[in-house]
C-alpha cells in the first residue's frame, strides 16, 4: 500500500489524529526523499492497559505509511522513574511488555516483521552512551532538566537525581536509535523540545516529533496504570470489562473527557473505519457510522444513549482483547505475568541483612555492566 502512496498523502497518515506535529517541514522533507524512520518508547513499568490501543493503532499508520518503525522498551528509564520498577523485576517487566505489545499488534493486524523491536540497556548502557550522558549533564540546568520530566517523571517532594537524567536520556535515544521523528503522548512535550534544544549542542541533528492526544481513562482524568478503576488491563475477562465499562464517566450528551468517546475515536475508528451502536430495535435497531464526527454530534445530542454506547465499545474492546488473552492463558505467560507482576498482599519480603539485600539489588546491574565494559574493550583492541 505504501508504494501507492504519495509523500503526501503518507504525510496525511502519519499526522492523522495527533494533536501536534513539531517539525513538520523536516518530515515532509524526508518523505520527498525516503521513508520516514520513528520510533516510540514505553517505561516498562506498571501493566500496559487499552489505552496503549491509540499508540498500536498509530503505529499500524505509520506501517501503513511505509515508516521504519522502531518500539523502545525503555527498562532503564522504568528504574530512573523514581524506582516504579526494581532492578530485580526489570528484565521480567520487559519480558512481559515484549509478549503483550507484540499480542497488541497482532490482535489489530499489525505484520511483526517489519517492526524492530530495541531493549534501552543493550546500548544505553555503552561507553558512548554513557559520555553523552555526562556530555548532556554539562550543558542541561537542573530547571530544564525538571520542567522537561514533569508531566512524565513521578514527582515527589524531595525529588532524586535519576529523575532529572530521565529526560535527557529519552533525548539521547532519538539519536542512538538514529530516527527521523519520535511518538509519544503531549504529555512528553517539554521531553521533545528538551531534545530539540540541546541534541544539536551535542552535534547531532534535531528531529521531528509526533504527539498523541491523551485519552482520558474511565473516571474522566488521564488513564494510569497505577489507578485501578480508571483503566481496563489488558487481560481483564469480559466480565470485569463490562463491570468497568459499566461505571465509566460517560454523562449523556457530555463530550468532555469522555473515554469511552475518545477510545471510538482513537482506536475503532483508525483500525476498522466504522463504528457500530447496538441498540434494540424499538430504540431503531443498530446503526453503522462510517466518521467520528457523526457519533460525536449524535451522542451530543442525546441521540445516542450512554448505555447504548458502552455496550458497543464493549463488544469491540472485547473482540481486541480476546486473542490477548487466548495467548496469555499459556502457563508460560501466566507464570511470567505473575512473577513480573507479583500480588503485594500475597508476597512477605524475607528480613535480610542490609549488606546482601544491597547485593542482591545490583546483581543483575553489575553483570550487566561488566558485560558491556568486556565487550568495548574487545572492541577496542
Amino acid at each position: 500500500m505504501a508504494d501507492q502512496l504519495s509523500p503526501d498523502e503518507k504525510f496525511d497518515l502519519i499526522t492523522r489524529n495527533l494533536q501536534e506535529v513539531l517539525g513538520e517541514d523536516k518530515l515532509k522533507q524526508v518523505l520527498q526523499e525516503r521513508e520516514l524512520k520513528v520510533y516510540w518508547g514505553t517505561a516498562t513499568t506498571g501493566k500496559p492497559h487499552v489505552a496503549y490501543f491509540v499508540p498500536m493503532s498509530k503505529i499500524a499508520d505509520f506501517l501503513k505509511a511505509g515508516c521504519e518503525v522502531t518500539i523502545l522498551f525503555a527498562d532503564l528509564h522504568a528504574y530512573l522513574d523514581n524506582m516504579k520498577a526494581p532492578w530485580e523485576l526489570l528484565e521480567l517487566r520487559v519480558k512481559y511488555y515484549e509478549q503483550v505489545i507484540k499480542a497488541m499488534l497482532e490482535s489489530i493486524g499489525v505484520p511483526l516483521e517489519k517492526l524492530k523491536f530495541v531493549k534501552g540497556t543493550d546500548y544505553q548502557l555503552s561507553r558512548e552512551y554513557t559520555l553523552d550522558v555526562y556530555r548532556l549533564s554539562s550543558m542541561v540546568t537542573e530547571h530544564d532538566a525538571k520542567k522537561a520530566g514533569a508531566e512524565v517523571v513521578k514527582q515527589v517532594e524531595h525529588p532524586l537525581l535519576s529523575g532529572l537524567l530521565y529526560p535527557g536520556l529519552q533525548a539521547l535515544d532519538e539519536e542512538y536509535l538514529k530516527v527521523d521523528a519520535q511518538f509519544g503522548g503531549v504529555d512528553q512535550r517539554k521531553i521533545f523540545t528538551l531534545a530539540e534544544k540541546y541534541l544539536p549542542s551535542l552535534g547531532y541533528t534535531k528531529r521531528a516529533h509526533l504527539m498523541n492526544p491523551m485519552v482520558p481513562g474511565l473516571t474522566g482524568a488521564k488513564m494510569s496504570s497505577s489507578e485501578e478503576e480508571s483503566k481496563i488491563d489488558l487481560l481483564d475477562s469480559k466480565e470485569d470489562v463490562k463491570k468497568k465499562l459499566k461505571k465509566a464517566f460517560c454523562e449523556p450528551g457530555n463530550i468532555q473527557n469522555n473515554g469511552v468517546l475518545s477510545f471510538v475515536k482513537y482506536v475503532l475508528f483508525p483500525l476498522r473505519g466504522e463504528f457500530c451502536i447496538k441498540r434494540d430495535p424499538k430504540w431503531g435497531g443498530d446503526k453503522i457510522y462510517t466518521g467520528f464526527d457523526e457519533v460525536e454530534k449524535d451522542f451530543a445530542e442525546e441521540l445516542i444513549h450512554p448505555g447504548d454506547l458502552k455496550a458497543s465499545v464493549e463488544a469491540a474492546l472485547n473482540q481486541l482483547l480476546e486473542p490477548i488473552r487466548k495467548k496469555f492463558e499459556s502457563p508460560e505467560l501466566r507464570k511470567l505475568t505473575n512473577t513480573a507482576y507479583p500480588d503485594p498482599s500475597k508476597t512477605s519480603k524475607p528480613r535480610v541483612p542490609r549488606e546482601e539485600e544491597e547485593e542482591r539489588t545490583m546483581s543483575w546491574f553489575e553483570i550487566k555492566i561488566l558485560l558491556v565494559a568486556e565487550k568495548s574493550d574487545h572492541h577496542t583492541i
